[in-house]
């Protein structure tokens, strides 16, 4: 079963989510400052971390920190009150990998605890299946049907990319940034070229779409 370590201090809180995520299916230790969880995640096998920031004897940043030498694949979300872009940009800086702020919806949480441990599992294994399309990371293979589809190495890396976070939309200005070097010649319109080969490549698949979003860019849903 999937262990979530859950560091809040606000214990009426911190029970109710650790009950929600339990009926959910998962496994949850409580702790109530920074050191207990510090020891927990010490003692522990966890598979993820639900943390707030402002807690007694050690705060979330800490935490994270900690995971984050010891562990750089681990989902850490953090819980907070605290809406300011600073401690928003400090905790993605040390390594988080989602943030949440109080007061929120269970059922949005529990979404994305979800889909951190389905990215945080992808990434170990490196291996997409959905549906009848099979992709493995390592091997830079993928299948479907069992037959092979030939896939550019760009084309590879750009599906990869948008399969491993679904519903996620991704600009074509960050496409860019990520598959193209700064100095190319590349432009939006060469991420939509890129879009349109995957798109017919793929046309067998019957797990996702590659969906355009309207101004933006793209993104995968699944079906």
């Amino acid at each position: 079963m999937i262990k979530i370590l859950v560091a809040e201090d606000d214990k009426p809180l911190n029970d109710l989510v650790c009950s929600y995520l339990r009926a959910c299916g998962y496994e949850t230790t409580a702790c109530f400052d920074g050191e207990q969880a510090l020891q927990a995640l010490e003692n522990g096998n966890f598979s993820m971390l639900l943390t707030d920031i402002m807690m007694p004897k050690a705060d979330g940043f800490a935490l994270a920190e900690a995971v984050r030498a010891q562990d750089e694949s681990m989902p850490i979300l953090f819980m907070s009150a605290r809406d300011d872009k600073p401690s928003k940009m400090l905790g993605y800086k040390i390594g988080i990998d989602d943030y949440v702020v109080k007061p929120f919806d269970l059922d949005e949480l529990t979404l994305k605890v979800g889909a951190l441990l389905r990215r945080a599992k992808i990434c170990a294994e490196n291996k997409l299946e959905i549906g009848n399309f099979v992709m493995n990371a390592e091997e830079r293979s993928a299948y479907v049907n069992g037959q092979e589809l030939p896939l550019t190495a760009r084309e590879f890396d750009l599906l990869f990319k948008l399969l491993s976070y679904p519903k996620k939309t991704f600009t074509r200005s960050a496409l860019m940034s990520e598959f193209w070097d700064y100095d190319s010649s590349a432009t939006s319109r060469t991420v939509d070229v890129y879009m349109a080969k995957i798109r017919e490549k793929t046309a067998d698949c019957d797990g996702f779409d590659i969906v355009t979003v309207h101004g933006l860019g793209y993104k995968a849903v699944l079906k």
